[in-house]
């Protein structure tokens, strides 16, 4: 894969969103202009545009056609507790938190949330 762009209706939250939870994963700030940014990490990379006005009533919906969720590796479950950890601090709802950390399986452990727009992430344990 090389990049995958997102429509965000907030830049400001979306930025301090993700550059907190990207550096955590490794990525580093790749481009930066009035209307979005992106995040790179090992020659992929994830861009976020600001919408445009008219279709912010729009909205997104993670259960409509189109994306479900991100998904992305971790190298350690100790640093998915981590984040799962500092997620709680931040008053970031969790998703499926009474079945952490193996809401997808007995071999798959990963925490689940939402970014500022909904859209569904899920951060997985990689062996």
């Amino acid at each position: 894969m090389h990049h995958i762009e997102i429509y965000i209706s907030n830049l400001e939250k979306t930025r301090e969103f993700y550059s907190w939870l990207l550096s955590l994963l490794g990525f580093t700030l790749f481009q930066n202009w009035s209307q979005g940014f992106s995040y790179r990490k090992d020659g992929f990379y994830l861009v976020f545009v600001q919408v445009q006005e008219k279709y912010l009533p729009n909205g997104y919906n993670r259960c409509h056609i189109g994306l479900n969720h991100l998904a992305f590796s971790c190298e350690d479950k100790d640093k998915i507790d981590r984040i799962r950890e500092q997620l709680i601090l931040k008053g970031i709802p969790l998703l499926y938190d009474e079945q952490y950390p193996y809401a997808g399986g007995m071999n798959h452990y990963a925490v689940y949330f939402e970014d500022p727009d909904r859209i569904k992430l899920e951060i997985v344990f990689q062996e």
